[in-house]
């Protein structure tokens, strides 16, 4: 009687998963990643021409919410008569410098008065923001 109940112990208790399971798993990724390793080694795929991140093919288009920065990085091309440098530096930075602006704008803004009828300034550079990111949106778009 006492051997039945030893066996049915046995068999609900089952092989744990740690070690057994566990080493199982790991071997077998070890030989998957050991069959890809030589895989690559010996049947390397093609190299292409290296990217160079300034240069962007004509073909590729950035995302909607993208294409005002990528028109705006277009637009710094024309700062390349200060020399070759500008138009990178300068189209980065310039757009840091209006996302800092944009972060640290209500730090700037001491008006006490919130109601927008009595801020006509904020109002005004508020709405030209948007048409101006709205057109370069837009010029991006139609590229």
């Amino acid at each position: 009687m006492e051997e039945e109940r030893d066996q049915t112990a046995e068999r609900e208790e089952g092989i744990p998963f740690f070690p057994h399971h566990f080493l199982k798993e790991v071997i077998v990724m070890a030989i998957i990643l050991a069959v890809l390793s030589v895989l690559t080694t010996f049947s390397p795929a093609p190299m292409e021409e290296k990217a160079d991140p300034f240069i962007t093919p004509p073909h590729i288009k950035p995302e909607w919410y993208f294409l005002a920065n990528y028109k705006f990085l277009q637009l710094a091309e024309y700062f390349s008569v200060i020399g070759t440098w500008a138009p990178k530096v300068l189209g980065i930075l310039t757009q840091m410098v209006i996302a800092l602006v944009l972060i640290l704008f209500p730090f700037f803004d001491k008006n006490p008065q919130r109601h927008p009828r009595k801020r006509p300034v904020m109002v005004t550079f508020g709405i030209l923001a948007i048409i101006g990111y709205g057109i370069l949106l837009y010029l991006g778009y139609v590229k």
